[in-house]
């Protein structure tokens, strides 16, 4: 029989897939939801959705520099890093008891990461999440732990 404290527990791992063709070139709003998993679907980048950062840049470097350093900002039409934020840890909050594995775009894990361990919002750009990689979070009554070091 389960404990409590392990009965109540909740697991995620968070799979990134390998990287794609719109990926390698850096293109914005690839990626489908993963199933049964909605809060965790990519950001919404707007207008920006099908382009490189380069191209946008060309266009308007001040809503790039912007976004890279506000999160406040969102691209026009999009969502910003702190809606994302918000929205990957309502849905790692509403999940049921279990181990849950979802395959995800890496800025959701960027955004999982920042949301599970309150860090700050600047921290976002400053997680590197390697494309065919699992991280794993654990947690109960609110508070996650990140699992670092997993074997191959």
């Amino acid at each position: 029989m389960a404990s409590a404290s392990s009965a109540s527990s909740v697991r995620v791992q968070l799979v990134t897939a390998p990287l794609d063709l719109a990926a390698r070139q850096g293109r914005f709003g690839y990626g489908d939801p993963c199933p049964g998993h909605d809060g965790l679907r990519s950001p919404d980048t707007g207008a920006w959705a099908g382009r490189t950062l380069d191209e946008v840049a060309a266009e308007d470097p001040a809503a790039v520099q912007r976004w890279l350093t506000d999160p406040s900002y969102a691209p026009p039409g999009g969502e910003s890093l702190a809606a994302l934020t918000a929205r990957v840890g309502a849905h790692l909050a509403g999940l049921a008891p279990g181990t849950h594995r979802a395959v995800v775009e890496r800025a959701v894990v960027r955004a999982a990461v920042v949301h599970a361990l309150e860090l700050p919002a600047a921290a976002f750009w400053r997680l590197d999440v390697r494309p065919g990689t699992v991280t794993a979070l654990s947690g109960r009554a609110g508070r996650w732990n990140l699992l670092v070091g997993q074997p191959e």
